[in-house]
């Protein structure tokens, strides 16, 4: 039971999210060279995006890695906690990713209009949409997860089953005997007629 995952569309996602962040999203201050987050001055909402994008792309090299390495894992339990390690970092990062988009969304609505933040809204807007299609992608892996956790559990308890039931059946056409014959097979023991030292037509010579 492999785990397959849509690595592809999740780097892409989360590259365009922390790419325009870390190119485009510290413009300059009207006052001076200092540079502040495109999104309303706040640079929690530039860190926290970039740490987020960055965090997924980390994390489906990881899985990406997992997956190659899925069939040579022999040991049932160990198969158990890789399933159950996709299931619960899909759900956290589609939780994750839901506030983000929040939060990203409300500090540029809050952003003053002016030329830097006029030049750098391409970005922000792309970060703000890319976070958006990363709920949907997020959530999707983790139906997936949770689909395949089910049917892992319920295989593995079919198998448990049918090797529990075998164990307890005879082979078929195998006989099956207690180790000791029965009285009806030897009427008698074997080698214990009384032999006739005077055979008839033949006398002892007296001398």
């Amino acid at each position: 039971m492999a785990i397959p995952r849509g690595l592809s569309q999740d780097l892409v996602f989360s590259i365009a999210v922390f790419g325009p962040i870390v190119n485009e999203g510290y413009v300059n201050t009207d006052s001076g060279p200092e540079l502040r987050c495109v999104f309303n001055g706040n640079a929690g909402a530039c860190r926290f995006g970039v740490a987020l994008g960055l965090g997924a792309f980390l994390a489906c090299a990881a899985f990406l890695l997992l997956d190659v390495r899925f069939q040579q894992i022999s040991s049932v339990r160990d198969r158990r906690r890789a399933v159950l390690l996709d299931l619960g970092f899909s759900g956290l990062w589609s939780f994750l990713w839901f506030v983000g988009f929040c939060f990203l969304t409300n500090q540029w609505q809050r952003t003053a209009p002016g030329p830097a933040t006029t030049q750098a809204g391409d970005a922000a807007r792309a970060a703000i949409a890319f976070s958006f299609f990363s709920i949907l992608s997020w959530v999707a892996l983790t139906v997936k997860a949770l689909q395949r956790f089910r049917l892992g559990t319920d295989m593995s308890l079919f198998a448990t089953e049918q090797l529990s039931a075998g164990a307890s059946q005879a082979y078929p056409g195998y006989p099956v005997g207690s180790g000791v014959e029965g009285t009806e097979t030897y009427q008698s023991p074997p080698f214990t007629e009384t032999l006739d030292t005077s055979p008839k037509g033949y006398q002892v010579p007296a001398y």
